[in-house]
């Protein structure tokens, strides 16, 4: 299970996973890099999340 809460939408394609590519062609790769990175860490905390989806397999 995936926890997406709002504002996420922008780092994760419809299936759950990480886009690692930035959403804009002029947008600079290691500072989205580090943005998905943070995001990332996020998941990791114990922080209340806001909506819970469910990936079907």
């Amino acid at each position: 299970m995936s926890i997406l809460r709002h504002g996420d939408e922008k780092f994760h394609y419809s299936d759950g996973s990480h886009k690692w590519i930035p959403p804009d062609s002029d947008y600079d790769q290691e500072v989205w890099d580090e943005q998905v990175r943070q995001h990332k860490q996020c998941h990791l905390k114990n922080e209340r999340p806001k909506i819970r989806i469910q990936r079907l397999v």
